[in-house]
């Protein structure tokens, strides 16, 4: 279980986080959710707790001592260790200088966008791109509130390089669906249905 939880993309984030200030687990959770919607979507406060045992293990992390907020119960704080610090610049190292091949969601779903029909697939795009510029607008209005409260520059480039990404796949769709509807883009011919016996029905 160690050596798994230590292969988890979480634990750069959480080596991040412990890097500014250390916190306890209740705190990196809560910073987790707060700054990214894939590691909200990604953590829950179980695989967190595996993570922070095997950070532990690994000596990476270590128990600085417990603290009380209020009328809740004491935690445990962590901290980085010097370990703990060379492992996150390795790892942060690697990731930036080797591009891997992700494969999100909405790349698998586009692998099979001629199954939606070429009305089928606009509808289904343009509602993506009403939703992407409310979410960008939205992201985009919490970046200037950072610029304009002197966040530094270097504690928000995550969320530069979302909005790029974002505008990015914008443009990209709305040609898309320009290609669909001029019908630049082929569409595949529909197929008569067949019964068992693989004879037209």
């Amino acid at each position: 279980m160690p050596r798994r939880a230590l292969e988890n993309p979480l634990v750069l984030a959480i080596l991040g986080l412990l890097l500014e200030r250390p916190m306890h687990p209740y705190h990196m959770l809560a910073e987790l959710r707060r700054r990214s919607e894939n590691q909200a979507a990604a953590i829950t406060r179980g695989s967190l707790y595996d993570i922070v045992d095997a950070l532990t293990a690994a000596e990476w992390i270590t128990a600085q001592g417990r603290q009380r907020d209020g009328n809740r119960p004491e935690r445990t704080v962590y901290a980085v260790t010097e370990t703990g610090r060379h492992e996150l610049i390795r790892r942060l190292d690697a990731q930036i200088r080797r591009p891997r091949r992700e494969f999100p969601q909405f790349l698998g779903a586009v692998s099979y966008l001629g199954a939606l029909g070429p009305d089928g697939a606009i509808d289904a795009l343009n509602e993506r791109m009403e939703r992407l510029r409310e979410r960008t607008e939205a992201d985009q209005h919490r970046l200037g509130e950072a610029r304009t409260a002197d966040v530094p520059r270097l504690s928000v480039i995550e969320a530069e390089y979302a909005m790029r990404m974002a505008h990015a796949e914008l443009d990209w769709i709305a040609a898309l669906v320009d290609d669909i509807r001029t019908g630049a883009l082929a569409w595949p011919t529909t197929r008569p249905a067949t019964n068992a016996a693989g004879v037209p029905g």
